[in-house]
C-alpha cells in the first residue's frame, strides 16, 4: 500500500516526493516523473481503451508528455471538489484515493484503479 501512495504522489510533485521510505527514487536520487513514475504510468494504465489512445477515460490521459498537464491541480472528473493530484497532499489528491480503492469515502465514484490490481 505504501508503494502505492508514494507513486502516486510522485506523480503529483513530479519528483519531489519519495518512492521509497528514505525519499529515493529507484536509482537513489530524487525520484522523477519521467524516469521513475511514467514508466509505470505507460506500462499499466496509458493504453488504448484506458488513459491513452485518442479518447482516453475520463479524459485522463497518461500518455508520457501528457501526464503532468492532466493530473496535477487538475480537478477530477468524478470529483470535482477535489483535484487528480494536489501536490503534496496524498490524501487530498483523488487519484491517490482510486489507487487505493478509497474514492467513495471522499465522495467520489468508479471502479479501484488500476483494474484487475
Amino acid at each position: 500500500m505504501q508503494r502505492v501512495r508514494t507513486i502516486a504522489l510522485a506523480v503529483g510533485v513530479a519528483g519531489l516526493a519519495a518512492c521509497a521510505a528514505d525519499g529515493t527514487g529507484p536509482g537513489g536520487g530524487a525520484p522523477t516523473l519521467s524516469g521513475d513514475v511514467q514508466p509505470i504510468l505507460t506500462g499499466n494504465c496509458a493504453s488504448s481503451g484506458c488513459h491513452g489512445g485518442a479518447v482516453p477515460a475520463q479524459s485522463l490521459s497518461l500518455v508520457a508528455g501528457q501526464t503532468f498537464a492532466n493530473t496535477v491541480n487538475v480537478a477530477s472528473n468524478e470529483l470535482a471538489s477535489m483535484d487528480r493530484i494536489e501536490p503534496s497532499q496524498p490524501d487530498q489528491s483523488y487519484l491517490v484515493r482510486k489507487i487505493e480503492g478509497t474514492q467513495a469515502v471522499a465522495g467520489g465514484s468508479g471502479s479501484r484503479m488500476p483494474p484487475g490490481g
